[in-house]
């Protein structure tokens, strides 16, 4: 199993939740039902911001503060 790094733009959604589920409660927050989503294992944080019409770096702080 590969290593997962978080500033990967490649890091599916369902690795990153496999991950770090605590990153899940800042998508509900933002009324994203990325967690659970079947398409999870194919889009990134990328696609999903992209998909909400999020600010990706904003998206991205909020996440990575769950990682401290």
């Amino acid at each position: 199993m590969r290593s997962l790094d978080f500033d990967d733009p490649n890091l599916s959604l369902s690795e990153l939740f496999s991950a770090w589920p605590q990153m899940a409660s800042v998508f509900l927050a933002h009324r994203m039902l990325c967690p659970g989503c079947p398409i999870a294992p194919f889009h990134s944080i990328t696609d999903a911001c992209l998909e909400y019409d999020l600010d990706e770096e904003q998206f991205r702080r909020e996440l990575s503060a769950l990682l401290d």
